[in-house]
């Protein structure tokens, strides 16, 4: 889980400096916008596809640390031992899922470069988010895949 662990770090480290660097456009784009009448062409576009490449990159460190939203009102009385499987069972949920977004992204990706889509104004290739994509999601799902095979902590192993 150690090498998991740096490669989820640095995911969320890039997803950061991403989105510091798209924060730092933004303000510019506004204040050139507003002081001198002019703005930063195509300012927008970049800011959806780098928030989709952000949040995709945080997704392996949310995973590691268990981040993700638990709604225990059912299981607030269960035993531990319910509460492990079910959490189990949902890291492999979790990893399903990850490895079909990972999956439909490549196609649609690949799909993106056979047609030369891009965006509409600056004309940035749509493949290259979809690639950005694929490779955190499925580090996603292998840490949730690790997750639900591996001992909980105060788990027996």
């Amino acid at each position: 889980m150690r090498a998991l662990d740096t490669l989820a770090r640095l995911c969320a480290l890039l997803a950061g400096s991403l989105l510091t660097a798209i924060t730092a456009m933004t303000c510019a784009s506004v204040l050139g916008r507003n002081l001198f009448g002019a703005t930063l062409a195509g300012d927008f576009e970049l800011t959806g596809v780098a928030t989709g490449l952000a949040i995709a990159l945080f997704m392996p460190w949310c995973q590691l640390r268990r981040g993700n939203i638990i709604v225990d009102f059912f299981t607030s009385t269960a035993r531990p031992g319910t509460i492990a499987l079910l959490d189990r069972l949902g890291a492999l949920l979790v990893a399903t899922v990850m490895v079909l977004l990972a999956w439909r992204t490549l196609l649609g990706g690949l799909n993106a470069w056979g047609n030369h889509s891009g965006s509409m104004l600056m004309g940035f290739p749509d493949w290259v988010v979809y690639a950005g994509m694929v490779p955190p999601l499925l580090l996603t799902a292998l840490i949730a895949f690790c997750q639900a095979l591996r001992p909980l902590a105060g788990e027996a192993p």
